[in-house]
């Protein structure tokens, strides 16, 4: 299985003050992903994914939904190159 990172940025009608950051962290420990997470000054989400093909894309289409009370308008995704010193998935502030 080949290691991906994808980087994403939410965009919506409601994003933030949702608990949409956690809800990511909590999809990307339950697929086994690596990376980050946070707010923008843009009221958007956005973050890094890594880990295994098939895990990232169904993280994404959770992301793509995002947490009951989000509404998310459009999911930005961008391949990145992998970072081989994570180890786990955070939220950042």
């Amino acid at each position: 299985m080949a290691t991906k990172r994808v980087y994403f940025l939410a965009h919506g009608g409601m994003v933030q003050g949702v608990g949409f950051r956690y809800f990511t962290r909590h999809e990307a420990k339950k697929h086994n992903l690596t990376g980050w997470v946070r707010n923008t000054d843009s009221n958007q989400v956005e973050g890094e994914a890594q880990g295994d093909d098939t895990a990232l894309a169904e993280f994404l289409k959770k992301v793509n939904v995002g947490p009951e009370g989000s509404h998310v308008v459009k999911l930005d995704k961008e391949d990145r190159d992998p970072v081989d010193t994570e180890k786990e998935f955070v939220v950042r502030r």
